[in-house]
């Protein structure tokens, strides 16, 4: 955020009515339990999803240097709904007539100007499904720099505010929680780690610390 931007701040939270929602809908999901009983579940669905069945990607990137450490980028985004600055990936909405690692590589470059080469993607995964049927696919990207590269240029739409954050690999873990020294992200005020962000990284953690590979 540049010195002349102010911070964003909530004004007002009310009711929406279906009418006034562009992007969601809340349903009333009536169903049978597995004793035969009736119930009703309230769920929140997105308007926007096509004919692939998916919402959108979240993408892991891979940063590789001839002199760095292999890092990854996250991306700092103010969330109006937690009222806070999220610590993320990159991620977006899958546009019709995209494939999940088309829509990948469009917003990794819109977002962060980063392009990369797929290296996987993951099958349909859910993060909230208590509450919605929202889904997506998390897409593995890498970027092999060069020295001397210089950081690219965002393609950012209207009303976008994304500062890019390069972490090494191996202190993803630690810059979440907060056992390096410095303040961890998860302990500055005003931001929240994204849980798909938290869970990669615990995965990392977990791995080197059981000895695990391949």
């Amino acid at each position: 955020m540049s010195s002349s931007a102010q911070s964003p701040k909530i004004r007002r939270i009310s009711p929406l009515s279906p009418s006034e929602a562009k992007w969601t809908q809340l349903n009333k999901i009536e169903w049978t339990d597995q004793t035969g009983r009736e119930r009703i579940w309230e769920a929140a669905s997105r308007k926007t999803r096509g004919k692939t069945g998916i919402d959108a990607v979240a993408i892991a990137p891979i940063l590789r240097h001839p002199s760095r450490p292999a890092s990854t980028l996250l991306i700092l985004q103010y969330r109006p709904p937690v009222q806070a600055t999220c610590v993320e990936f990159p991620a977006g909405l899958i546009d019709e007539g995209e494939s999940p690692e088309e829509a990948a590589v469009r917003e990794l470059k819109e977002e962060t100007g980063y392009e990369g080469k797929v290296l996987d993607c993951s099958p349909t995964i859910v993060a909230d499904p208590g509450l919605t049927d929202a889904n997506m696919q998390m897409v593995t990207i890498e970027i092999n720099l060069k020295e001397g590269d210089k950081e690219p240029e965002q393609h950012l739409d209207d009303g976008e505010h994304i500062q890019r954050v390069i972490v090494p690999l191996t202190e993803l873990y630690e810059k979440l929680q907060g056992r390096l020294g410095g303040t961890a992200f998860s302990k500055e005020e005003g931001k929240i780690v994204d849980a798909r962000l938290y869970h990669w990284s615990l995965g990392l953690h977990w791995s080197k610390q059981l000895g695990m590979s391949g």
